[in-house]
């Protein structure tokens, strides 16, 4: 009966130690369980910095790239504005300058025909070069010549001669109105030119810009979870970034 009893004494105590066996077992696997779900919520704190650094970096670019893309946006127009009053102008100087090329074509037909014949007196020499002077003078204030060409025809030099009869005074003097109208649309046609392309500049600087913006909003949109809250002191770093996202109306997508 003794023997009995001392084996099943034995016996429940291998089975208590068994349990607790067990139940320590148990308790240090769920505490692993415990930690490793733990570890898992989020970044260690040092990384946690890291990725508010980005967000405010991401956002910060962002809105500064919205802005630049914002402002290429005017040049455009702004250009695209001078262009159009450029081609205007084109426009106007073409038309000047196949007036008066027509005048000097009417001109030169009529100046075929025999000029009736004057006393060739120094009295008549002298009315031929007052009449070449007042009409060099009514041409330079209609804006037709240039200083040059009236200081020219007021010293009687390169191919403004007095003594010429007065239909051949109004011919060269039609012809070098022409010659000058010209001049002025070459030179309408280049700066025409110049502003079409500045405006082609503009627009390939916008459409860079334009990309940059989108890609710079794409990942400010990855890095959106980790943005600075209002309360976290790396947003006051950050403040004129937000307020140039805000001023162009640019949010995250």
């Amino acid at each position: 009966m003794a023997l009995h009893q001392f084996l099943l004494d034995v016996a429940l105590a291998g089975v208590a130690g068994t349990v607790l066996l067990l139940a320590a077992a148990g308790a240090l696997v769920l505490l692993t369980l415990r930690t490793r779900s733990a570890g898992g919520v989020g970044p260690r704190p040092g990384r946690r910095s890291r990725r508010v650094a980005q967000a405010r970096d991401a956002y910060r670019y962002a809105g500064e790239v919205a802005v630049a893309a914002a402002r290429a946006e005017r040049t455009v127009r702004r250009r695209h504005d001078q262009w159009q009053q450029d081609h205007a102008a084109l426009d106007a100087a073409w038309q000047d300058f196949d007036a008066a090329d027509r005048a000097v074509r009417r001109l030169a037909a009529a100046a075929t025909l025999p000029a009736p014949t004057t006393d060739r007196t120094p009295a008549e020499y002298a009315d031929r070069e007052r009449h070449l002077h007042r009409a060099a003078m009514a041409a330079y204030w209609r804006r037709e010549l240039t200083v040059r060409q009236l200081t020219d025809a007021l010293a009687n030099r390169n191919g403004w001669d007095p003594r010429r009869h007065p239909v051949e005074q109004e011919l060269a003097l039609r012809a070098a109105i022409r010659d000058e109208r010209y001049r002025q649309y070459r030179a309408v046609v280049e700066r025409e030119r110049g502003a079409w392309q500045a405006v082609e500049s503009a627009r390939t600087a916008a459409r860079s810009l334009r990309a940059e913006a989108v890609a710079a909003d794409a990942l400010a949109w990855r890095l959106r979870r980790w943005r600075p809250r209002a309360a976290d002191p790396v947003t006051a770093a950050g403040g004129g970034a937000t307020a140039a996202i805000g001023a162009t109306g640019w949010q995250p997508a």
